[in-house]
């Protein structure tokens, strides 16, 4: 199979299968307690985020260091090496060990990946917190993608809002990181978020979702994807790879976010926070059931309002 033709996690074919590689089982504690003096000059007890260098090493290759809270270190490597087309298919992995007193995770093929050489000599550094590459040429494959149009409710989104605050647990307990969900919503205004994950980047804690999703043939359509961090290009085409239609975020978006947005057809809501949020691309598919009756808090941010 060639690397264009990797299965989503929601294509049927991913669906019928059940393989999981060996994998070690080393996910670490988010938070560390720590004492701080403050502003009075007294010592005050609190939690930091944890910060860990995981280098992947693909078939004895060293591919890149992630910065990672390291919650999920199997599941990240496995949705990185895919999302990055590193890798044909899961059933192409042997083995994936996470050593952490060597600071490693090595990932062992059943056959040597052929043109490895090749995709590597392909680099794009990005805006990506925790990584910031992206191998190969993937613009052109990823702009031949077409996700379905999904119907969505505004008063989906407030409800979808409210369970994500209830999430975020090292945030609040320690800062310092991001989080992404994966999300099923349903007409009567509940939801079902299958995993959220919080890293110190956005794009390990997207990974490791992905990761989870191939693991375990979930299928991404119908699903709505959920993240505190800003919605880049590499974002979309993350989201579009795992074949999700609706992409939240409470943070901004880029321009060239909105574009391949656009192309590919991902629903694109940004500063969604409380009662407030901007659909920036799939407003046809929205219903606006649940209009404030006056304008909200962060109502401008970013926009004017558009006359005439």
């Amino acid at each position: 199979m060639s690397n264009d033709q990797i299965p989503a996690p929601g294509s049927d074919r991913q669906r019928q299968r059940a393989y999981r590689p060996d994998m070690s089982d080393a996910g670490l504690s988010p938070a560390h307690e720590v004492v701080a003096i403050d502003e009075f000059g007294q010592p005050r007890s609190g939690y930091v985020a944890g910060e860990r260098a995981l280098t992947l090493f693909l078939d004895d290759r060293e591919i890149v260091t992630l910065m990672t809270l390291g919650t999920h270190p199997e599941m990240l490597t496995l949705g990185y090496l895919l999302n990055q087309r590193l890798v044909p298919c899961i059933e192409s992995i042997d083995a994936i060990r996470v050593d952490w007193d060597k600071g490693q995770v090595r990932v062992d093929t059943f056959e040597r990946i052929a043109d490895l050489e090749h995709k590597l000599k392909h680099r794009t550094v990005t805006t990506g917190c925790g990584q910031g590459t992206v191998f190969g040429k993937m613009g052109d494959q990823i702009e031949k993608l077409r996700l379905p149009a999904v119907r969505i409710a505004q008063s989906q989104i407030y409800a979808l809002l409210n369970e994500i605050n209830d999430r975020n647990e090292v945030y609040r307990q320690a800062g310092a990181v991001h989080g992404c969900a994966l999300c099923a919503v349903h007409d009567d205004n509940g939801s079902d978020i299958d995993l959220f994950v919080e890293d110190v980047g956005r794009h390990n804690a997207a990974d490791a979702i992905a990761g989870h999703m191939w693991l375990n043939a979930i299928s991404g359509k119908g699903k709505w994807f959920y993240t505190t961090g800003r919605l880049t290009s590499e974002m979309v085409i993350k989201v579009a790879q795992m074949q999700i239609p609706v992409l939240l975020s409470r943070s901004g978006v880029t321009y060239r976010g909105l574009e391949l947005a656009q192309t590919i057809g991902v629903t694109l809501v940004a500063r969604a926070k409380g009662r407030h949020f901007l659909v920036y691309n799939g407003v046809e598919n929205i219903t606006f059931d649940a209009v404030p009756d006056t304008p909200t808090e962060g109502h401008a941010t970013g926009l004017r309002a558009k006359r005439g």
